[in-house]
């Protein structure tokens, strides 16, 4: 179970705010749901799936809806207060259990090595810090544990390039809740020492104009096992 802080008569600064951004990704992407092809995403991140999961930026929680009924719990990490509480409605609605968490990806507020499987759904572009991110991710799996990944970031040519990282630069992160364009997640994933297993490569929308924010990918890693020691 998540390890929550202790009581107190002062309220919890929520880690993230960004009430104007929350808003408008909770009406995106509920339309994404069919007009993106999501919906058939989620199946496929998902599909699979057992044991004690954690979601880490679950968003307004359209996730929970597609879990299988082979995962046994769902602790679902959500800094962002107006998502939370759509998540927490979500969650009511869910065929497994779902426990809504507030908390950072930096500093999951979860015992470490408690989980089976780690969810991560364009979560990577906006962390504050990948490399720190991803250590907690390696910290909470089970040696052995899955990583399901379906993120967006560098893509295109050297035109797109120069477009993502100048948009990087000024306008987007704080238009978009803190999202970056630009941000490479297969190498992050590989420098922080999980195993990359089979992913793909995908443009969302498939069709129509293709823009800085069309690049993604969907696939699975790894926490490696233990290795042995000597006697």
């Amino acid at each position: 179970m998540p390890l929550r802080s202790p009581g107190s008569a002062r309220p919890l600064r929520d880690p993230v705010h960004h009430p104007l951004f929350a808003r408008y990704y909770a009406r995106a992407s509920v339309a994404a749901e069919t007009r993106l092809g999501m919906r058939a995403i989620r199946d496929r991140l998902l599909s699979g799936l057992s044991g004690r999961v954690i979601e880490i930026g679950a968003g307004n929680g359209l996730n929970f809806a597609r879990y299988p009924r082979t995962v046994a719990e769902v602790v679902a990490i959500e800094p962002e207060r107006r998502l939370r509480q759509l998540a927490v409605e979500n969650a009511l609605r869910a065929d497994v259990p779902v426990d809504v968490v507030p908390g950072a990806a930096e500093a999951l507020p979860v015992k470490s090595e408690a989980f089976d499987a780690v969810v991560v759904s364009l979560v990577l572009c906006s962390v504050r810090d990948v490399p720190r991110a991803l250590a907690e991710i390696r910290r909470v799996l089970r040696p052995g544990g899955v990583v399901r990944f379906f993120e967006h970031g560098r893509g295109g040519g050297a035109a797109m390039h120069f477009t993502q990282r100048a948009l990087d630069r000024t306008l987007w992160p704080p238009l978009s809740g803190g999202c970056h364009l630009a941000r490479d997640p297969i190498a992050a994933l590989r420098e922080a020492g999980f195993e990359l297993g089979p992913y793909r490569r995908l443009l969302m929308p498939e069709t129509g104009p293709t823009l800085p924010t069309s690049y993604c990918v969907l696939g699975t890693a790894w926490r490696p096992e233990r290795r042995g020691t000597a006697a």
